[in-house]
């Protein structure tokens, strides 16, 4: 499986942004799915994963409330839509895929190559 993530960008504390990543090369409907980022300076740390038929997410404490995993099997695609969003939420964000997925980095096979997400004060 290849992963392309886009839609980061820079966004004012308060603001909203929506993470694309966009899947190809298997059967997208095979694969869990889930957000990582890594913030500069530090490790790199679970944001939400989410099933591979849609129906079960899951979501670090941190963002939970304000952020939302989504995927579109027809269209090979995951989304994340960040709300509320805090300059701690500053960070490279990647997507990631794996056939039984959850908190953890190894339980992802794939990788996607990064988005930065820049919230200013």
């Amino acid at each position: 499986v290849q992963l392309q993530a886009s839609g980061g960008g820079l966004v004012q504390a308060g603001g909203s942004l929506r993470l694309s990543c966009a899947a190809s090369g298997r059967t997208f409907s095979n694969y869990g799915t889930g957000w990582f980022r890594q913030a500069p300076g530090k490790e790199r740390e679970f944001v939400a994963s989410i099933m591979r038929s849609g129906g079960s997410t899951y979501y670090a404490d941190s963002v939970k409330g304000r952020f939302t995993i989504s995927r579109d099997n027809a269209k090979n695609t995951v989304y994340l839509q960040m709300n509320s969003l805090k300059p701690e939420d500053t960070a490279v964000y990647y997507c990631a895929a794996g056939r039984v997925v959850g908190l953890y980095q190894v339980q992802y096979d794939y990788w996607g190559q990064g988005t930065l997400v820049t919230v200013s004060s």
